[in-house]
Protein backbone atom coordinates (compact mmCIF):
# COMPACT_ATOMS: atom_id res chain seq x y z
CA UNK A 1 0.00 0.00 0.00
CA UNK A 2 3.06 2.04 0.51
CA UNK A 3 3.97 2.09 -2.96
CA UNK A 4 -0.03 2.95 -4.03
CA UNK A 5 0.33 5.55 -2.02
CA UNK A 6 3.78 6.88 -3.13
CA UNK A 7 2.28 6.44 -7.01
CA UNK A 8 -0.55 8.07 -6.26
CA UNK A 9 1.21 11.35 -4.73
CA UNK A 10 3.42 11.36 -7.49
CA UNK A 11 0.11 11.17 -9.94
CA UNK A 12 -1.51 13.91 -8.11
CA UNK A 13 1.27 15.86 -8.11
CA UNK A 14 2.06 15.36 -11.49
CA UNK A 15 -1.45 16.68 -12.83
CA UNK A 16 -1.82 19.21 -10.83
CA UNK A 17 1.23 21.95 -12.48
CA UNK A 18 -0.53 21.49 -15.94
CA UNK A 19 -4.57 21.35 -14.48
CA UNK A 20 -4.47 23.42 -11.31
CA UNK A 21 -1.51 25.77 -11.35
CA UNK A 22 -3.39 28.95 -11.20
CA UNK A 23 -6.79 28.09 -10.99
CA UNK A 24 -7.76 29.12 -13.96
CA UNK A 25 -8.47 25.92 -15.80
CA UNK A 26 -10.90 24.86 -12.87
CA UNK A 27 -13.06 28.36 -13.23
CA UNK A 28 -13.60 27.99 -17.06
CA UNK A 29 -13.46 23.93 -17.12
CA UNK A 30 -15.84 23.47 -14.02
CA UNK A 31 -16.69 27.08 -11.96
CA UNK A 32 -18.56 28.73 -14.89
CA UNK A 33 -21.01 26.17 -14.89
CA UNK A 34 -22.00 26.96 -11.70
CA UNK A 35 -23.81 23.93 -9.48
CA UNK A 36 -23.62 21.78 -12.32
CA UNK A 37 -19.47 22.42 -12.69
CA UNK A 38 -19.90 20.41 -9.10
CA UNK A 39 -21.27 17.39 -10.97
CA UNK A 40 -18.65 18.27 -13.57
CA UNK A 41 -16.06 17.36 -11.05
CA UNK A 42 -17.22 14.13 -10.18
CA UNK A 43 -17.49 12.82 -13.55
CA UNK A 44 -13.67 14.06 -13.59
CA UNK A 45 -13.02 12.29 -10.63
CA UNK A 46 -14.23 8.91 -12.05
CA UNK A 47 -12.46 9.46 -14.89
CA UNK A 48 -9.20 10.20 -13.19
CA UNK A 49 -9.09 7.08 -11.22
CA UNK A 50 -10.52 4.63 -14.42
CA UNK A 51 -8.04 6.58 -17.59
CA UNK A 52 -5.17 6.45 -14.07
CA UNK A 53 -5.45 2.87 -13.10
CA UNK A 54 -5.35 1.15 -16.67
CA UNK A 55 -2.35 3.70 -17.90
CA UNK A 56 -0.19 2.84 -14.74
CA UNK A 57 -1.07 -1.31 -15.13
CA UNK A 58 -0.18 -0.92 -18.84
CA UNK A 59 2.99 0.56 -17.57
CA UNK A 60 3.49 -2.18 -15.32
CA UNK A 61 2.31 -5.03 -17.75
CA UNK A 62 4.50 -3.78 -19.97
CA UNK A 63 7.39 -2.73 -17.28
CA UNK A 64 8.21 -0.20 -19.46
CA UNK A 65 10.68 3.01 -19.27
CA UNK A 66 8.98 5.18 -21.74
CA UNK A 67 5.21 5.32 -22.91
CA UNK A 68 6.50 4.24 -26.70
CA UNK A 69 5.26 0.58 -25.56
CA UNK A 70 1.92 1.88 -24.17
CA UNK A 71 1.24 3.43 -26.83
CA UNK A 72 1.97 1.34 -29.32
CA UNK A 73 0.47 -1.19 -27.71
CA UNK A 74 -3.06 0.44 -27.08
CA UNK A 75 -3.25 2.15 -30.23
CA UNK A 76 -1.89 0.09 -32.95
CA UNK A 77 1.31 0.42 -35.01
CA UNK A 78 -0.28 3.49 -37.75
CA UNK A 79 -2.22 5.19 -35.30
CA UNK A 80 0.67 4.42 -32.64
CA UNK A 81 3.35 6.39 -34.93
CA UNK A 82 1.17 9.15 -34.82
CA UNK A 83 0.02 9.69 -31.51
CA UNK A 84 3.53 8.94 -30.19
CA UNK A 85 5.15 11.59 -31.99
CA UNK A 86 2.18 13.91 -30.87
CA UNK A 87 2.70 13.21 -27.29
CA UNK A 88 6.31 13.24 -27.57
CA UNK A 89 6.21 16.98 -28.92
CA UNK A 90 3.87 17.69 -26.18
CA UNK A 91 5.82 16.81 -23.63
CA UNK A 92 8.13 19.24 -24.66
CA UNK A 93 5.59 21.95 -24.94
CA UNK A 94 4.01 21.22 -21.20
CA UNK A 95 8.01 21.75 -19.92
CA UNK A 96 7.50 24.76 -21.93
CA UNK A 97 4.46 25.88 -20.33
CA UNK A 98 5.98 25.23 -17.03
CA UNK A 99 8.50 27.15 -17.13
CA UNK A 100 6.72 30.17 -18.30
CA UNK A 101 4.65 29.99 -15.29
CA UNK A 102 7.39 30.12 -12.90
CA UNK A 103 8.29 33.31 -14.59
CA UNK A 104 4.83 34.52 -14.37
CA UNK A 105 4.56 33.61 -10.44
CA UNK A 106 7.89 35.17 -9.67
CA UNK A 107 7.02 38.71 -11.42
CA UNK A 108 3.28 38.57 -10.00
CA UNK A 109 3.63 37.85 -6.95
CA UNK A 110 6.90 38.88 -5.73
CA UNK A 111 8.01 42.18 -8.38
CA UNK A 112 10.91 39.70 -9.31
CA UNK A 113 11.58 39.33 -13.19
CA UNK A 114 9.92 36.80 -14.32
CA UNK A 115 13.36 35.49 -16.36
CA UNK A 116 14.51 34.35 -12.53
CA UNK A 117 11.33 32.43 -12.16
CA UNK A 118 12.82 31.04 -15.57
CA UNK A 119 16.35 30.19 -14.89
CA UNK A 120 15.72 29.23 -11.52
CA UNK A 121 13.05 25.81 -12.23
CA UNK A 122 14.98 25.46 -15.41
CA UNK A 123 18.02 24.34 -13.50
CA UNK A 124 16.07 22.44 -10.52
CA UNK A 125 14.38 20.59 -13.00
CA UNK A 126 17.43 19.88 -15.15
CA UNK A 127 19.19 18.87 -12.24
CA UNK A 128 16.15 16.54 -10.49
CA UNK A 129 15.48 14.91 -13.91
CA UNK A 130 19.45 13.82 -13.95
CA UNK A 131 18.80 11.61 -10.76
CA UNK A 132 17.55 8.17 -11.00
CA UNK A 133 13.59 7.37 -11.72
CA UNK A 134 12.80 6.71 -8.07
CA UNK A 135 14.20 9.53 -7.01
CA UNK A 136 12.03 11.67 -9.80
CA UNK A 137 8.76 9.83 -8.39
CA UNK A 138 9.71 10.80 -4.74
CA UNK A 139 10.70 14.31 -5.43
CA UNK A 140 7.10 14.38 -7.94
CA UNK A 141 5.30 13.39 -4.89
CA UNK A 142 6.58 16.01 -2.04
CA UNK A 143 5.09 18.94 -2.40
CA UNK A 144 1.62 17.19 -2.79
CA UNK A 145 0.13 17.45 1.00
CA UNK A 146 1.17 21.05 1.24
CA UNK A 147 -1.20 21.29 -1.92
CA UNK A 148 -4.09 19.74 -0.41
CA UNK A 149 -3.67 21.57 2.64
CA UNK A 150 -3.42 25.10 1.15
CA UNK A 151 -6.92 24.27 -1.05
CA UNK A 152 -8.61 23.29 1.72
CA UNK A 153 -7.66 26.11 4.14
CA UNK A 154 -8.83 28.47 0.79
CA UNK A 155 -12.25 26.37 0.43
CA UNK A 156 -13.03 26.71 4.38
CA UNK A 157 -12.32 30.41 3.77
CA UNK A 158 -14.19 31.14 0.74
CA UNK A 159 -17.42 29.13 2.12
CA UNK A 160 -17.06 30.77 5.78
CA UNK A 161 -17.07 34.27 4.57
CA UNK A 162 -19.19 33.81 1.29
CA UNK A 163 -21.96 37.23 1.67
CA UNK A 164 -24.10 36.30 -1.67
CA UNK A 165 -26.84 33.62 -2.05
CA UNK A 166 -26.30 30.62 -4.15
CA UNK A 167 -28.74 32.00 -6.92
CA UNK A 168 -26.51 35.23 -7.04
CA UNK A 169 -23.48 32.82 -7.08
CA UNK A 170 -25.29 31.26 -10.28
CA UNK A 171 -26.02 34.16 -11.83
CA UNK A 172 -22.25 35.36 -12.17
CA UNK A 173 -21.24 31.77 -12.90
CA UNK A 174 -23.60 32.89 -15.98
CA UNK A 175 -21.78 35.32 -16.66
CA UNK A 176 -18.45 33.87 -17.31
CA UNK A 177 -17.33 32.62 -20.44
CA UNK A 178 -16.59 28.46 -19.93
CA UNK A 179 -13.86 26.67 -22.11
CA UNK A 180 -16.52 24.36 -23.49
CA UNK A 181 -20.24 24.85 -25.10
CA UNK A 182 -21.48 22.68 -21.90
CA UNK A 183 -20.37 21.00 -18.28
CA UNK A 184 -19.97 17.33 -19.49
CA UNK A 185 -18.31 18.58 -22.41
CA UNK A 186 -16.16 20.87 -19.96
CA UNK A 187 -15.62 17.64 -17.63
CA UNK A 188 -14.28 15.50 -20.44
CA UNK A 189 -11.94 18.12 -22.29
CA UNK A 190 -10.28 18.79 -18.87
CA UNK A 191 -9.65 15.20 -18.13
CA UNK A 192 -8.48 14.35 -21.79
CA UNK A 193 -5.78 16.96 -21.22
CA UNK A 194 -4.43 16.57 -18.67
CA UNK A 195 -4.08 12.53 -19.51
CA UNK A 196 -2.73 13.65 -22.72
CA UNK A 197 -0.15 15.27 -20.55
CA UNK A 198 0.52 12.66 -17.82
CA UNK A 199 0.10 9.57 -19.63
CA UNK A 200 4.05 8.92 -20.41
CA UNK A 201 5.12 9.68 -16.63
CA UNK A 202 2.20 7.60 -15.99
CA UNK A 203 3.21 4.51 -17.77
CA UNK A 204 6.92 4.30 -16.72
CA UNK A 205 5.68 4.91 -13.11
CA UNK A 206 3.58 1.54 -13.57
CA UNK A 207 6.78 -0.05 -14.93
CA UNK A 208 8.69 0.82 -11.83
CA UNK A 209 6.78 -1.70 -9.43
CA UNK A 210 6.60 -5.40 -10.38
CA UNK A 211 2.84 -5.78 -9.00
CA UNK A 212 0.17 -5.12 -10.84
CA UNK A 213 -2.23 -4.77 -8.61
CA UNK A 214 -0.07 -1.99 -6.46
CA UNK A 215 0.26 -0.02 -9.62
CA UNK A 216 -3.49 -0.01 -10.39
CA UNK A 217 -4.39 0.97 -6.73
CA UNK A 218 -1.72 3.39 -7.34
CA UNK A 219 -3.69 5.21 -9.76
CA UNK A 220 -6.74 4.87 -8.57
CA UNK A 221 -5.81 6.58 -5.13
CA UNK A 222 -4.36 9.53 -7.69
CA UNK A 223 -7.51 10.06 -9.53
CA UNK A 224 -9.63 10.07 -6.78
CA UNK A 225 -6.96 12.55 -5.04
CA UNK A 226 -7.95 14.62 -7.88
CA UNK A 227 -11.13 14.83 -7.89
CA UNK A 228 -11.13 15.97 -4.49
CA UNK A 229 -8.87 19.11 -5.31
CA UNK A 230 -10.63 19.49 -8.61
CA UNK A 231 -14.24 19.98 -6.05
CA UNK A 232 -12.60 21.91 -3.17
CA UNK A 233 -11.18 24.51 -6.15
CA UNK A 234 -14.10 24.44 -7.86
CA UNK A 235 -16.41 25.29 -4.83
CA UNK A 236 -14.03 27.28 -2.96
CA UNK A 237 -13.89 29.39 -6.02
CA UNK A 238 -17.84 28.86 -6.41
CA UNK A 239 -18.25 30.98 -3.40
CA UNK A 240 -15.88 33.73 -4.39
CA UNK A 241 -16.49 33.78 -8.28
CA UNK A 242 -17.86 37.55 -7.79
CA UNK A 243 -13.99 38.49 -6.68
CA UNK A 244 -11.82 35.80 -8.75
CA UNK A 245 -13.85 37.00 -11.93
CA UNK A 246 -11.50 37.93 -14.15
CA UNK A 247 -8.48 37.39 -12.35
CA UNK A 248 -5.15 35.16 -13.75
CA UNK A 249 -4.89 33.29 -10.77
CA UNK A 250 -8.11 32.99 -9.00
CA UNK A 251 -6.48 30.41 -6.11
CA UNK A 252 -3.22 32.93 -5.39
CA UNK A 253 -5.76 35.88 -5.45
CA UNK A 254 -7.59 33.99 -2.42
CA UNK A 255 -4.53 33.25 -0.59
CA UNK A 256 -3.75 36.51 -0.66
CA UNK A 257 -7.26 37.86 0.60
CA UNK A 258 -6.70 35.94 3.77
CA UNK A 259 -3.48 37.47 4.41
CA UNK A 260 -0.05 38.09 2.62
CA UNK A 261 1.40 35.65 4.43
CA UNK A 262 -0.73 32.67 3.42
CA UNK A 263 -0.77 34.07 -0.50
CA UNK A 264 3.34 33.60 -0.03
CA UNK A 265 3.13 30.25 0.70
CA UNK A 266 0.52 29.32 -1.40
CA UNK A 267 2.73 30.82 -3.74
CA UNK A 268 5.46 28.62 -3.29
CA UNK A 269 2.85 25.60 -3.11
CA UNK A 270 1.93 26.67 -6.83
CA UNK A 271 5.64 26.69 -7.42
CA UNK A 272 6.13 23.75 -6.01
CA UNK A 273 3.12 21.90 -8.02
CA UNK A 274 4.56 23.69 -11.85
CA UNK A 275 8.55 22.27 -10.64
CA UNK A 276 6.23 18.30 -10.45
CA UNK A 277 4.96 18.83 -13.58
CA UNK A 278 8.12 20.50 -15.40
CA UNK A 279 10.06 17.46 -13.83
CA UNK A 280 7.77 14.72 -15.14
CA UNK A 281 7.63 16.05 -18.48
CA UNK A 282 10.97 16.33 -19.20
CA UNK A 283 11.92 13.10 -17.71
CA UNK A 284 9.44 11.40 -19.87
CA UNK A 285 9.87 13.33 -23.26
CA UNK A 286 14.09 12.34 -22.81
CA UNK A 287 13.21 9.00 -22.04
CA UNK A 288 11.15 8.54 -25.52
CA UNK A 289 14.49 9.77 -27.11
CA UNK A 290 17.21 8.13 -24.91
CA UNK A 291 17.63 5.15 -22.96
CA UNK A 292 17.54 6.49 -18.83
CA UNK A 293 20.55 4.12 -17.75
CA UNK A 294 23.04 5.94 -20.03
CA UNK A 295 25.68 9.18 -20.08
CA UNK A 296 23.50 10.70 -23.08
CA UNK A 297 20.69 10.65 -21.31
CA UNK A 298 21.95 13.04 -19.32
CA UNK A 299 23.21 15.11 -21.77
CA UNK A 300 19.95 15.41 -23.88
CA UNK A 301 18.24 16.35 -20.49
CA UNK A 302 20.56 19.41 -20.34
CA UNK A 303 19.97 20.16 -23.64
CA UNK A 304 16.17 19.73 -23.61
CA UNK A 305 15.84 21.94 -21.17
CA UNK A 306 17.74 24.42 -21.94
CA UNK A 307 15.70 24.69 -25.25
CA UNK A 308 12.25 24.67 -23.20
CA UNK A 309 13.89 27.30 -21.07
CA UNK A 310 14.62 29.44 -24.32
CA UNK A 311 10.97 28.44 -26.03
CA UNK A 312 9.62 29.44 -22.50
CA UNK A 313 9.53 33.32 -23.18
CA UNK A 314 7.28 32.81 -25.58
CA UNK A 315 4.99 33.75 -22.44
CA UNK A 316 2.57 32.10 -20.05
CA UNK A 317 -0.44 32.89 -21.72
CA UNK A 318 0.20 32.49 -25.08
CA UNK A 319 1.25 29.40 -24.55
CA UNK A 320 -1.28 27.59 -22.36
CA UNK A 321 -4.11 29.21 -24.87
CA UNK A 322 -2.04 27.64 -27.69
CA UNK A 323 -0.65 23.92 -26.25
CA UNK A 324 -3.47 22.81 -23.81
CA UNK A 325 -6.63 23.04 -25.97
CA UNK A 326 -4.56 21.08 -29.27
CA UNK A 327 -3.82 18.54 -26.19
CA UNK A 328 -7.07 18.03 -25.23
CA UNK A 329 -8.94 16.72 -28.42
CA UNK A 330 -5.32 14.35 -28.69
CA UNK A 331 -6.52 12.73 -25.30
CA UNK A 332 -9.76 11.83 -26.52
CA UNK A 333 -8.40 9.98 -29.22
CA UNK A 334 -5.89 8.36 -25.84
CA UNK A 335 -8.85 8.32 -24.00
CA UNK A 336 -11.00 5.82 -26.58
CA UNK A 337 -7.38 3.65 -26.72
CA UNK A 338 -7.47 3.06 -23.25
CA UNK A 339 -10.76 2.24 -22.90
CA UNK A 340 -10.67 -0.57 -25.53
CA UNK A 341 -7.59 -1.80 -24.27
CA UNK A 342 -9.45 -2.26 -21.43
CA UNK A 343 -12.16 -4.38 -22.70
CA UNK A 344 -9.75 -6.19 -24.36
CA UNK A 345 -7.69 -6.92 -21.35
CA UNK A 346 -10.75 -8.05 -19.58
CA UNK A 347 -11.87 -10.15 -22.47
CA UNK A 348 -8.63 -12.48 -22.93
CA UNK A 349 -7.24 -12.18 -19.35
CA UNK A 350 -4.69 -15.15 -20.41
CA UNK A 351 -2.99 -12.97 -22.91
CA UNK A 352 0.91 -13.33 -21.86
CA UNK A 353 2.58 -11.49 -24.61
CA UNK A 354 2.14 -7.71 -23.70
CA UNK A 355 5.13 -6.33 -25.71
CA UNK A 356 3.71 -6.82 -28.81
CA UNK A 357 1.56 -3.54 -30.30
CA UNK A 358 -1.84 -4.16 -31.23
CA UNK A 359 -2.43 -4.29 -34.95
Amino acid sequence: MKKSIQIGGAFIGLIVGAGFASGQEILQFFTSFGWLGIIGSAVATFLFAFLGMNLVQLGNRLQTNSHKEVIYHICGKYLGIAVDIIMTFFLFGVTVVMFAGAGSIFEQQFGIPGIVGNILLALITIIVVCLNIEKVISAIGIVTPFLILAVIIIAIYSLSTVDVTFAQMQEVANTQKPAASNWVLGSLLYVSYNIAAGAAMLAVMGGTVKDEKTAGWGGIIGGVGLGVLIFFINIGMFAKLDVVSGTDMPMLHLANEISPVFGAIMSFVLLGMIFNTAVGMLYAFTARISKTDTPRFKVLVVICGVAAFGASFVGFITLVGTVYPTMGYLGFTLIAAIIVAWFRWKQKPEVQDMGKPAS
